[in-house]
């Protein structure tokens, strides 16, 4: 055997579900057809029976209420009263024979004439001679019979003798015989019934089925189950009463960092919400942020449809926290890398100045010109980076206050600022986050002022960082100082308001706070409480 029919051995199929339908409700049939046929021969054996012996009870107790019958019986047997009605009587109802004897059980009737006047065989008439009607089975010197006995009263209500009848169990079993018949043809009417019945439901099966098989609809159930779990990205299914119908382990997870012992449903978990406002309404919400317990979450919500009706929603969703984490960081190494590309040119130009002033021989402008360079570069550069240990917030720093340059505004680091590295890239990115949002403010606020101030501070001590950030903008308006913070709240139109509002939520996400204070037309200052893994290694 080779190597790749070990490792993927042949599967076998089970039954077709047609096959195994049909077997199964066959058997079932069958076997209920097999008890039925079972009790009803049983039923008709008894009923016929007892029909047959009724029949002869009824032609016993008519014999023995005949007049002829109670005075032949006083008289001696051979006296040929009753031989001939009983033969007449025999023949008309196909009995086997009519007897009747006395007293002492000597037979005034016999279908053989000889032996009228002999003593009646069997002990089975010693019942009827004390009175009592009997029915056996039992053989004389005829044929073996189903014997009926019924005794015989004169005027005077005194038993004078016995009428026994025998029916021929051959004739009992004919008639038995032509009963099961009807078992048979009910027997058949079930068979025709349950193959049409068997028939009609593989049909609806393999129709609601989509015609596949058990075993393909167990492949296809496991193949989904393996996708869903495989996949990255989180997954909601609703009903159509917004109940949770499907969860895959993605969006366990991300429940399950996010907030402990929180269960989905609509009061705890947004997504929830957006999936049953997709049921009510039919359409699709895509591509929408959710922000949900400090992570904040990138989400697309459609119906699922059957024949044109809503029957429930899914939603995928992915954790946008680290990719924008990453990207912040990306975002921090790219500006660090500008400026010193921005400074390189810088550099090259300084280079060139010196080149020449050596080719002239102007060696006190060269010695000036050298110096100055030198403080500048200790003045902007040299003190950022003493100060500011993380290479991201560095570059990061350094590409806002060449965007507040830009803007004809001055962004300073207070010389009192110390940073210093961390590790923690969630920490890091919620700093990156606040800076850059309280900067970007500030910028805006400033807007055509001229020489505008935005002051950075950076103070770290026992495992915290204390952060302000201050301009000298026009400030916050009183009434509007606590709501800054709620989402949707800006005063720089519609779509906006969500900078402040995430950058609180990642903050108090790590158990920091963020504050602001304002005084309209003098400043406005933010103060940011962070913890600051600074002494953390990467392992």
């Amino acid at each position: 055997m080779s190597d790749s029919q070990q490792r993927h051995p042949v599967r076998k199929h089970p039954m077709k579900l047609s096959t195994s339908v049909i077997l199964m409700v066959s058997a079932v049939i069958a076997s209920v057809l097999l008890v039925v046929h079972m009790l009803y021969f049983v039923q008709v054996s008894d009923t016929t029976r007892d029909g047959v012996k009724d029949k002869a009870l009824a032609v016993a107790r008519t014999m023995a209420d005949l007049p002829e019958t109670k005075r032949a019986l006083l008289l001696p047997p051979d006296s040929n009263i009753i031989q001939p009605i009983a033969s007449s009587v025999q023949k008309r109802n196909d009995l086997l024979f009519i007897v009747v004897t006395n007293m002492d059980g000597i037979r005034y009737s016999h279908p053989n004439a000889d032996v009228i006047s002999h003593h009646f065989i069997g002990d089975d008439i010693n019942p009827a001679l004390l009175g009592k009607e009997n029915v056996s089975i039992n053989k004389g010197t005829l044929d073996e019979a189903l014997r009926v006995f019924t005794p015989v009263y004169d005027n005077n209500h005194k038993q004078i003798g016995v009428v026994a009848i025998g029916i021929s169990l051959v004739k009992v079993t004919e008639q038995i015989n032509k009963s099961r018949w009807s078992i048979l043809w009910t027997v058949l009417f079930g068979i025709i019934v349950g193959a049409l019945g068997t028939y009609c439901l593989v049909r609806m099966l393999k129709r609601i089925l989509f015609g596949l098989e058990p075993y393909e609809i167990s492949t296809l159930f496991e193949q989904r189950q393996a996708m869903l779990q495989s996949i990255k990205e989180g997954i909601i299914a609703v009903d159509d009463l917004a109940h949770v119908t499907l969860i895959n382990q993605t969006a366990r997870q991300i429940f399950q960092e996010t907030a402990k012992d929180v269960t989905p449903d609509e009061s705890t978990l947004p997504l929830i919400a957006n999936l049953r406002d997709v049921v009510n309404t039919g359409v699709p919400r895509r591509d929408e942020e959710i922000n949900f317990k400090g992570r904040l979450l990138l989400s697309n919500t459609v119906p699922v449809r059957n024949n044109g009706v809503i029957i429930g929603a899914i939603c995928t969703f992915r954790d946008k926290t680290e990719v924008s984490q990453l990207m912040q960081r990306l975002s921090g190494m790219v500006n660090y890398a500008d400026s010193l590309r921005e400074r390189s040119h810088e550099f090259m130009n300084k280079l060139h100045v010196i080149l020449g002033l050596l080719h002239m021989k102007s060696y006190a402008q060269l010695e000036d010109y050298i110096l100055k360079t030198a403080n500048n570069y200790q003045a902007e550069i040299g003190s950022l980076l003493l100060k500011i240990k993380s290479p991201v917030i560095a570059g990061f720093l350094l590409s806002k206050i060449n965007r507040a340059s830009d803007t004809r505004h001055l962004l300073t680091l207070s010389d009192d600022s110390l940073l210093p590295d961390n590790n923690n890239e969630d920490q890091v990115a919620a700093l990156i986050t606040v800076l850059g949002n309280l900067i970007e403010n500030a910028l805006d606020a400033l807007g055509e002022q001229p020489d505008g101030e935005v002051s950075v501070l950076l103070h770290y001590q026992n495992g915290q960082l204390a952060c302000i950030v201050s301009d000298d903008g026009p400030g916050i308006q009183p009434e509007n100082i606590e709501t800054i913070f709620e989402k949707g709240v800006s005063s720089k139109g519609d779509q906006r308001g969500m900078g402040l509002f995430l950058a609180k939520q990642q903050v108090e996400s790590l158990g920091g706070s963020i504050n602001v204070e304002s005084e309209p037309d003098v400043y406005t200052q933010f103060f940011v409480q962070l913890p600051w893994d600074a002494e953390r290694t990467s392992s």
